[in-house]
């Protein structure tokens, strides 16, 4: 137990500043991550960005934050298998890396990398890069949870 009220409502305010944020914002948005023409080739990076033209980047435009999962939800193709990676900056440094297998075009539930990665600093451009076994491009469709560092 805390020792005092104050010591009660910090620790309550430390809970709230971890939960994660999820992108798209809204249940009509949707994320989409499109592989290469040719299988078993990296595209070439671009910014993460939903249906309705919001990017990722602008949710850490003023906070540094970091990326806490990938979830994806639907894919082009069956019986594939996709890697990802997502980095931020100019100099594309690489936050997360994550291999998937499709089984079928939804995905369950289970399919959610987890995210470890470096915090993303203020300002800077959070880009992925996708690459498919199979010729397409196909496309993975999904969402972010990401989280603020909020100053203390």
């Amino acid at each position: 137990m805390w020792g005092s009220q104050e010591e009660a409502f910090a620790e309550l305010e430390e809970i709230e500043r971890h939960s994660t944020i999820i992108f798209p914002e809204t249940t009509a948005t949707t994320c989409s991550l499109a592989s290469h023409a040719d299988a078993h080739t990296w595209t070439d990076w671009a910014e993460i960005v939903d249906s309705g033209a919001a990017t990722l980047s602008s949710k850490m435009a003023t906070v540094p934050g970091y990326i806490a999962a990938l979830l994806v939800e639907d894919a082009s193709i069956a019986s594939a298998i996709f890697m990802v990676e997502i980095a931020y900056g100019e100099a594309k440094t690489i936050v997360s890396r994550h291999r998937l297998q499709t089984e079928t075009n939804k995905l369950p539930s289970d399919q959610v990398p987890r995210v470890r990665g470096a915090i993303i600093p203020a300002g800077e451009t959070i880009y992925y890069r996708c690459m498919c076994e199979l010729a397409g491009p196909n496309t993975l469709e999904g969402h972010f949870r990401y989280y603020l560092c909020h100053p203390v």
